[in-house]
């Protein structure tokens, strides 16, 4: 079974934007392994809260910038 694991800021990706990536991300593989692929591949969009990890030598949090614009 072919597993994809996506570490996000939370709040980075709206509804429509996940979707979108769990859809490409299944078709890119079952362009590589064949149509066979498609019902066993699984895709985790893992969100991970501001401030629980580092970047630089610092504790990240998201930039307003960075934060999806429309909602679910």
């Amino acid at each position: 079974m072919p597993f994809v694991n996506i570490k996000t800021p939370e709040a980075a990706l709206n509804r429509a934007q996940k979707e979108e990536i769990v859809h490409r991300m299944t078709e890119m593989l079952v362009e590589y392994m064949s149509e066979a692929a498609r019902p066993h591949t699984m895709v985790l969009i893992e969100e991970v809260k501001d401030g629980g990890y580092g970047r630089a030598d610092e504790i990240f949090i998201i930039p307003d910038a960075y934060r999806a614009k429309d909602g679910d």
